[in-house]
């Protein structure tokens, strides 16, 4: 693939959106302000060694404070959108029950800025920080959950829903599930095999009951669910591997993707998992399976598999000579059009949108400058694959960078940069990166195209 810059910005379509993308717990910060309740990720960070550099999202980067210049930012990158997400703490500080005005005010006052400085809100309900109240009478193992969920969901939608147009229910199912329940390495840190695949049909019920929600409480909304995805490539086409790659898709990708698709789950994962699989009730499915306005895909590396010296087991291969992120992530490019053409080979699609995309790499702030040019480069191949993608006919409507600021990095706190906009998480000032000014350039230069 030709990696043009200058050919790149002919690949996207009149009306592209434009974005960058954070979350509550990574920027807000005033973790104990204005009647906010505590998060299982304020549980966990408080944790001995959970993250690793002993930090928190208490403060962040102050968003919850400095939207406003924040916003300046998002203006001054000429963006379309912006997808941000509401702490459910902040507007139930129990989790159900009693509503926190302070917390539905504070983001009166965040869609109000953003809709006056022309950046239109892509709102998330959910991501990542369960009141910690609900993860005490089980979590999103419980299916009493989806419920709560369904409550949080209409008092949000009831204020805000005459101003934003676009909702993602839930974001990445995969990682609340089996980071925060199967694995143990995300909030609340349980880690148990039985206890994920619960959570993760009960995050799936959720995002359709709130669909249903939303649906009735902002009839004009458009509604969609983010999953992050990850191709995977079979080291050889022996059969062994081949299966590897099969079973590794299932549980990352199919799991996730089909039921919200309408397909139900995918058998072969069903009869993978028979032994541990959580009660689905009549009706579940057909939840699930609501009709979605958009699907967002976050995509960032892909996964080259083979299988292990045991029966049923697979190994994530290392790629020789590949560029890596700080994340230690393989830099992957076409693996964004690979994975974009299978999905509008194999599904029926709604509208796409890249929720999330971006790198982490260990930016040095220099004579008040920040240079990444391997941001710079990470984003301009990517942004080409993408391009490839949509001149295959694949509906992609919109473009979300990850992320607008370095920020909170969950378990790895403080210690990953993402942004586009270098924080100084001592002084809390922000500089923008050199790759702010490239990612500013090009959606100028695209638009351009367009005249």
């Amino acid at each position: 693939m030709e990696h043009s810059t200058t050919r790149a910005f002919d690949l996207f379509p009149e009306g592209f959106v434009w974005g960058a993308a954070t979350a509550a717990y990574q920027v807000e910060g005033a973790a104990r302000e204005d009647g906010r309740g505590e998060s299982i990720w304020d549980r966990y960070s408080a944790g001995a060694g959970n993250v690793v550099d002993g930090s928190s999202g208490i403060v962040a980067c102050d968003s919850y404070h400095r939207y406003g210049e924040d916003t300046r930012l998002m203006r001054g990158l000429g963006l379309d959108a912006f997808r941000l997400s509401i702490a459910w703490p902040r507007i139930l500080p129990d989790g159900t029950g009693r509503v926190n005005q302070a917390g539905l005010d504070h983001y009166d006052r965040v869609v109000d800025e953003l809709l006056a400085s022309g950046i239109d809100p892509y709102v998330t309900l959910y991501h990542w920080d369960l009141p910690q109240a609900l993860e005490d009478r089980g979590g999103w193992p419980v299916r009493d959950t989806v419920e709560a969920f369904a409550e949080y969901t209409e008092v949000v939608a009831a204020r805000l829903g005459d101003r934003v147009r676009n909702w993602i229910t839930q974001n990445e199912p995969w990682v609340v599930s089996w980071l925060g329940y199967g694995l143990g390495v995300h909030a609340p840190g349980r880690a148990d095999e039985r206890a994920a695949l619960a959570a993760a049909h009960h995050v799936l019920l959720a995002h359709g009951r709130a669909a249903e929600v939303l649906r009735r409480e902002a009839p004009t909304a458009r509604v969609g669910v983010t999953i992050d995805l990850v191709p995977m490539y079979p080291l050889t086409y022996s059969d062994a591997d081949v299966d590897a790659a099969r079973r590794s898709d299932g549980s990352r990708n199919r799991w996730f993707l089909d039921p919200v698709l309408g397909r139900g789950y995918p058998s072969d994962m069903l009869e993978q998992y028979a032994s541990i699989l959580p009660a689905i009730e009549d009706g579940d499915l057909e939840t699930i399976a609501a009709p979605l306005d958009f699907l967002g895909v976050n995509y960032y590396t892909r996964n080259v598999v083979s299988a292990g010296a045991e029966a049923a087991t697979t190994s994530v291969v290392e790629t020789a000579g590949a560029e890596h992120t700080d994340m230690g992530w393989e830099v992957y490019p076409d693996g964004l059009t690979d994975l974009l053409a299978r999905l509008h080979r194999e599904y029926e699609l709604p509208d796409l949108y890249i929720t999330e995309n971006g790198a982490a790499f260990a930016d040095d702030r220099r004579n008040g400058n920040v240079p990444d040019p391997q941001r710079i480069s990470y984003l301009e191949r990517h942004l080409v694959a993408l391009g490839a993608a949509i001149a295959e006919g694949v509906p992609v409507r919109g473009y979300f960078l990850w992320s607008l600021l370095d920020n909170f990095e969950w378990a790895l706190g403080y210690t990953k940069r993402f942004g586009i906009v270098y924080v100084d998480f001592d002084s809390l000032e922000r500089v923008p990166k050199a790759s702010y000014a490239w990612y500013r350039n090009f959606i100028a230069a695209t638009r351009s195209a367009r005249v």
